[in-house]
């Protein structure tokens, strides 16, 4: 979605970068005496990220699966990217007039499905919070000061998620003032994957592992009859290491943190993550939210809504919800507290090897 000197803003907006670690080699030890074959595995760049595609028991000269892969992935990246002045959202933005604009029916669903996350939790996720995000030197240009009251108060007039209006039947989308931009950073990439995994299920693979950016969806199982692997990142600023291993299988799962990318000012250390509610900083001790969802769309934008949220109103909606989240949070001096929903509890309980 971005070039890689431009992917810094893209992969912050609301919010994160990527924090899970895909576990992707095939273990040793199934039933039959010769081992599995080896999977296809696609990789590459995109979207400011990279992705990469695990596929069991594909031909490794099927063009036709890197084809699919290709294609959609550069399809929402054509939609969706805020670097391409030519991309459908950097047309939305340039439209500052309140008249409906005509989109495609792939960025209507993005946007119906980041308001629906808006609603849910009440404005704690928020596309159009980009204005914020750049005043507070999480965007392209670093500021040489955190905003003032008077400017983020400025700022939130033309920002807010309920001044976006959808129209199903255009698909169609209108500004309420006309100055709202968007960004869909926190939530393209699950769309992304979601998309991939059906175009290989078109293809005719019920298998697979799709992972764009840190955003994973998870299908059937592995070569060797296992489930899949997906590693949650212990949170730490220093270095990368898993602090837990998810067995998975026909779900999605999407890590926000907010442990790497901070800044500090008159001895004030403060997170990229954003509250739109406030136009602040999030004033919380969340450091990771993992969530799974059968949308690595709506799984995405979970994550880093909860992350605004904090333990106590984030696992509040995730029971509320019935949502599969686990929170890392902030305990006394370098110590962590796990909090788990029922769902995600039994999720779990049901999925592990």
């Amino acid at each position: 979605m971005a070039d890689s000197g431009a992917a810094r803003r893209g992969a912050h907006l609301v919010h994160r970068a990527a924090t899970l670690s895909v576990a992707l080699a095939a273990l040793c030890g199934c039933a039959s005496r010769e081992p599995p074959p080896p999977a296809l595995e696609l990789a590459g760049p995109t979207m400011g990220t990279s992705y990469r595609v695990t596929l069991p028991g594909a031909p490794r000269d099927d063009g036709a699966i890197g084809a699919a892969v290709r294609q959609t992935l550069d399809r929402v990246d054509a939609l969706m990217s805020t670097y391409r002045a030519d991309s459908e959202v950097s047309r939305l933005n340039r439209h500052e007039s309140s008249e409906p604009l005509s989109i495609s029916a792939e960025t209507h669903a993005v946007l119906a499905a980041a308001q629906e996350v808006s609603s849910a939790t009440r404005g704690a996720f928020d596309i159009t919070v980009g204005p914020l995000v750049d005043a507070w030197g999480f965007g392209p240009r670093e500021a040489s000061a955190p905003p003032s009251e008077e400017t983020v108060r400025g700022l939130m007039e033309r920002t807010g998620w309920q001044k976006l209006a959808l129209d199903a039947q255009g698909p169609a989308v209108r500004k309420t003032v006309p100055q709202l931009r968007i960004d869909l950073s926190a939530i393209a990439k699950g769309y992304a994957v979601d998309l991939v995994a059906e175009a290989l299920e078109r293809l005719g693979y019920g298998h697979y592992l799709v992972e764009v950016g840190g955003e994973v969806r998870a299908a059937g199982v592995r070569a060797d009859g296992s489930l899949w692997r997906v590693g949650v990142e212990r949170p730490d600023s220093m270095g990368r290491s898993v602090l837990r291993i998810l067995h998975l299988s026909d779900t999605a799962v999407a890590t926000s943190g907010n442990y790497r990318n901070f800044r500090e000012a008159d001895g004030q250390r403060f997170g990229h993550v954003l509250d739109p509610r406030t136009g602040r900083p999030t004033a919380n001790r969340v450091v990771s939210a993992t969530v799974l969802d059968p949308s690595a769309m709506r799984a995405d934008a979970l994550a880093t809504a909860l992350l605004v949220l904090g333990e106590g109103d984030g696992m509040a909606l995730a029971e509320r919800e019935d949502l599969a989240v686990l929170l890392l949070v902030e305990g006394a001096g370098e110590s962590l507290r796990e909090f788990k929903s029922a769902k995600f509890r039994a999720k779990m309980e049901d999925e592990s090897p």
